[in-house]
């Protein structure tokens, strides 16, 4: 049972890191966030990323927010994963 919580936990987050990442990749081409898929990913991720760019203003024309975001996400998965791995 407690296996099957990790790999759907994993999942959830590798779907949901994959769509930071093309909503990253988004913002290089020109009117690609206007999209209806723009849009949808904008509804997703922006939350989550909002979170971090209050805390770290851009430098220059560089916004790593987004990094810190997808590493904050993996090692709260990994925390999780050892957690649940302890009842076991």
């Amino acid at each position: 049972m407690v296996y099957q919580i990790i790999s759907v936990v994993n999942t959830l987050a590798s779907i949901y890191s994959f769509a930071l990442i093309i909503y990253i990749f988004m913002s290089w081409f020109p009117g690609a966030r206007e999209s209806k898929f723009g849009e949808i990913l904008s509804r997703i991720c922006e939350p989550y990323l909002d979170v971090f760019r209050r805390f770290i203003p851009p430098l220059g024309m560089i916004d790593i927010s987004p990094i810190v975001a997808l590493l904050v996400l993996r090692f709260a998965v990994d925390g999780l994963r050892i957690l649940l791995l302890n009842f076991v």
